[in-house]
């Protein structure tokens, strides 16, 4: 019995570090704050955050790698939850400019309501200003998915992931809540989905 319990314990912290690894790739883990001549830790052409869970979160995230140097541009993408109001993309706009980004240097994707549409309707931005390489944020949790889905609806373009350090939905103790499952295991079934259908 004693056995049995112990591979169990085993088999779920392995399965919690597995999914968090596998989850939540950041491709800066071994950077500085602020970017280096090293070519895995150099200035991009664009930080590009995506709505959808905690927005304000990931674009803190951007607001903060342009702060520190990491590319002059900013592109936020994301329709509005409330067709009503202003899109994400806005709402993260005024965040960045109150935060004392210039106008200047943020782009907007007004329309997209998915991950895939995120990726499809960046791409036009990118074709029109050179954007060749990216940091693309969002959350932990979302952060895998992301990536494949850019690396299939964008051309030439570098992806460089790096997930929000902070998410009301999502932190280094995912695993103690129901969300937090529901999180990884609906993550987990879109993957499985965009390998087996290809959306």
């Amino acid at each position: 019995m004693i056995r049995h319990l112990i591979a169990l314990a085993v088999f779920v912290v392995l399965t919690i570090f597995g999914l968090s690894a596998y989850l939540q790739p950041d491709d800066l883990k071994d950077c500085d704050k602020t970017p280096s001549v090293n070519s895995s830790c150099g200035v991009v052409d664009a930080i590009v955050a995506i709505s959808g869970g905690d927005t304000d979160a990931r674009a803190d995230e951007a607001i903060t790698l342009y702060k520190n140097g990491w590319s002059t541009k900013l592109v936020f993408s994301g329709a509005a939850e409330d067709k009503s109001g202003p899109s994400n993309a806005a709402v993260m706009k005024i965040r960045a400019i109150n935060a004392g980004v210039p106008e200047t240097a943020i782009f907007l994707d007004d329309n997209s309501e998915s991950t895939k549409q995120n990726a499809e309707n960046t791409q036009a931005i990118f074709a029109e200003h050179n954007i060749k390489t990216i940091i693309l944020v969002t959350s932990g949790y979302h952060q895998r998915r992301a990536n494949l889905e850019f690396n299939k609806y964008t051309q030439g373009v570098t992806i460089l992931n790096h997930p929000t350090s902070t998410d009301k939905d999502w932190s280094f103790w995912w695993w103690a809540s129901m969300r937090g499952w529901w999180l990884a295991g609906s993550e987990i079934a879109k993957i499985i989905a965009f390998y087996v259908v290809g959306v």
